[in-house]
């Protein structure tokens, strides 16, 4: 029996979720099954389309009561059609219609809880805890397992631990010529003679960019730091850059396509965000890169972050302490941080590869399945030394 499994969210668009929707739709081709994705659509479609996947484009996005039940009646039609043996949930919308689908179609129930989803007014917890109702919860990380926990008290028969994942054969210093790093620096008028400090990020508030711009007043020096992304905070960042004289030592180069060779460029990557990361990607992309990162000392990157072995957590929102850490890691000597970013780089390739991510997966869908739905060639042999999914304590 081939397994089909269909994955559900809201739109294909660029983001760490939509990017594992298409990593998992890849392992599930790969280990003989069939993938499809049900969407309001976007551009990455195409990409999963070319994988060999299928997708359905059905209005995912919304949350009106009568759309979600509307939503449910097709995943169902669909899921019978199709002989669908895994519904995979990855937003809360769409997770009801999900949830609906699967019980009446008759498939098992996925769901993967990939943010704290804030409780903001009466009811909300109860809109949340569809992510907590799968046959099997996945965390993307041990702090979203502790926040699962607390919150919907889930049993641990139930949880599994999978972090997020990067593909090393991409994100491999090895990998990136000079030519694509005399590029960006040309690109970017970036001087090779300056210590480089690389924010990557969507330019919003919470993403700490201004936090970095108040530690860059501080710093002081030639040190010239890169916010690496595009957003709606991009003109008050600009502003306040400006205000404190700062042009010229804080560039917005704006969106970039080769982040390999983006995060290669800088001597430290600075993650600050002010409200709890679920996992944050941008640091195990950095540690893959060999790269120092200092974190902020808040949500998943206490897992990814080990303090002085692999990088450097500092309090969120304070741009003294950032800047203090900064200047300590930009002045030890060159070997000293290769060490760090080596030891980093090791830990990604441990634990937080794509591979790993896509095997434990699979291997979370064969414990719902009758032996034998799923080949075992594709998970074993991309897994390499990473373990499988873990259920959590």
């Amino acid at each position: 029996m081939t397994l089909v499994v269909l994955q559900v969210l809201p739109a294909l668009v660029a983001g760490g979720v939509e990017r594992g929707t298409l990593e998992i739709a890849e392992a599930v081709i790969g280990a003989g099954g069939r993938a499809l994705v049900a969407s309001a659509g976007g551009p990455l479609v195409g990409p999963l389309e070319r994988l060999g996947a299928r997708h359905v484009t059905l209005p995912l996005a919304s949350k009106n009561p009568a759309r979600m039940l509307a939503n449910a009646r097709a995943l169902t039609a669909l899921a019978r059609e199709e002989r669908v043996g895994i519904i995979h949930a990855r937003s809360r919308a769409p997770a009801w219609s999900a949830l609906l689908a699967a019980r009446r179609s008759g498939a098992h129930f996925v769901t993967t809880y990939h943010g704290t989803y804030n409780e903001g007014f009466p009811g909300k917890r109860l809109y949340n805890s569809v992510m907590a109702r799968g046959e099997r919860v996945i965390a993307i990380s041990d702090f979203i397992a502790e926040h699962i926990r607390a919150r919907h008290a889930t049993p641990a028969a139930r949880l599994r631990i999978i972090p997020r994942g990067v593909d090393p054969r991409s994100f491999d210093p090895a990998a990136v010529t000079p030519a694509r790093l005399a590029a960006l620096r040309t690109a970017w008028g970036v001087p090779a003679d300056r210590p480089v400090v690389v924010l990557p990020g969507r330019l919003t508030r919470w993403k700490g960019q201004g936090v970095l711009v108040e530690a860059m007043a501080r710093l002081g020096g030639d040190v010239v730091a890169l916010l690496v992304g595009e957003g709606g905070y991009r003109a008050e960042l600009a502003a306040r850059i400006a205000a404190l004289g700062l042009e010229g030592r804080v560039l917005l180069p704006g969106h970039a396509e080769d982040m390999p060779a983006v995060l290669l460029l800088a001597d430290v990557v600075v993650h600050a965000s002010t409200d709890a990361e679920a996992f944050g990607r941008t640091v195990i992309e950095a540690q893959a890169m060999a790269r120092p990162v200092i974190a902020a000392d808040l949500g998943a990157p206490r897992d990814t972050v080990a303090e002085g072995e692999t990088g450097w957590r500092v309090p969120p929102g304070d741009p003294a302490a950032l800047a203090a850490r900064l200047a300590t890691v930009l002045a030890l000597p060159p070997e000293a941080r290769a060490t760090i970013g080596a030891r980093a780089r090791a830990a990604v390739l441990a634990r937080y590869t794509t591979a790993a991510m896509q095997a434990s997966t699979l291997a979370v869908y064969r414990e719902l399945l009758p032996a034998g739905s799923l080949s075992e060639p594709f998970g074993a042999a991309a897994a390499g030394p990473a373990p499988g999914a873990i259920v959590a304590p």
